[in-house]
């Protein structure tokens, strides 16, 4: 017998488009997505909700400085390609309303992903990004789904990477168990968009329409995860020390959106 010969996992194909939970457990098992990282997600958790008010900001920011990024705020879809009636700022009515649910999506990704609820309420944000189960569809390209994605993985990982406490070991589990999470639902919005096993669709007649936030009429993100928490606390001793509204506790990062580097390397200085 070869000694270097391993065992070749079978994976039915069919499977990875009919079967929600068989294609979770195949990303798990390629990303090795194990109960390390599910420790690492649970056990420091409040580092990562101490970051959320300022990724909220910055990405949003970030959505504003592009048209074709802007125009789902108004349009409900970044194909639209005819004149917009009113650009929205970081304070309209309907970024406002956005931020909430990013910030509740985000304390999400801080919940058990032990559990299958976790990742079913990742691909339905993926469905109802391509106009599914939603009573007033939202359209948005791949595209933009995986340049957000990328955006919000690198802020973490430079601010936690960048905490001045928190040994180096768990900093390492923690970004590693966080990169994981993001990739599989980085594959969860892209299964929506890319036509790989359309064999096996199911007609759109056949998803269930309902309330933002909701799984199975099962209310999934929590009313308290959708406010800002500007003092969340990123460090045992973050309870008394004050703390500008916005601000990023690890890396200087203001509410306004500066640089992610910049505001590392002043606070390192």
């Amino acid at each position: 017998m070869n000694p270097y010969s391993r065992p070749i996992k079978h994976i039915q194909r069919e499977d990875l488009y009919t079967n929600l939970e068989v294609r979770i457990q195949y990303l798990h098992s390629f990303l090795d997505f194990s109960s390390r990282d599910i420790d690492a997600l649970i056990s420091d958790s409040k580092y990562i909700k101490a970051l959320i008010p300022a990724v909220v900001n910055i990405v949003y920011k970030k959505l504003l400085q592009y048209d074709i990024t802007a125009r789902a705020f108004t349009t409900r879809s970044t194909s639209f390609e005819g004149p917009l009636d009113e650009i929205p700022d970081e304070n309209s009515p309907q970024i406002l309303h956005r931020k909430m649910f990013l910030r509740a999506y985000l304390n999400k990704l801080c919940s058990d992903p032990s559990k299958m609820e976790f990742w079913e309420y990742l691909d339905k944000v993926g469905m109802m990004h391509v106009g599914l189960g939603r009573k007033h569809p939202l359209h948005i390209e791949y595209v933009h789904l995986g340049a957000c994605l990328g955006f919000i993985q690198d802020i973490m990982n430079e601010a936690i990477l960048s905490h001045p406490r928190l040994h180096i070991q768990r900093k390492i589990a923690l970004v590693k168990a966080l990169n994981k999470v993001i990739w599989v639902q980085n594959d969860l919005m892209a299964k929506w968009h890319v036509k790989d096993g359309a064999e096996f669709e199911a007609p759109d007649s056949d998803i269930e329409i309902e309330r933002e936030g909701y799984l199975h009429g099962k209310k999934i993100l929590d009313e308290d995860d959708m406010k800002d928490h500007t003092n969340a606390e990123g460090s045992p001793d973050a309870e008394d020390r004050p703390r500008a509204q916005g601000t990023c506790p690890f890396s200087g990062v203001s509410a306004a959106g500066a640089s992610v580097r910049k505001g590392v390397s002043e606070e390192a200085n």
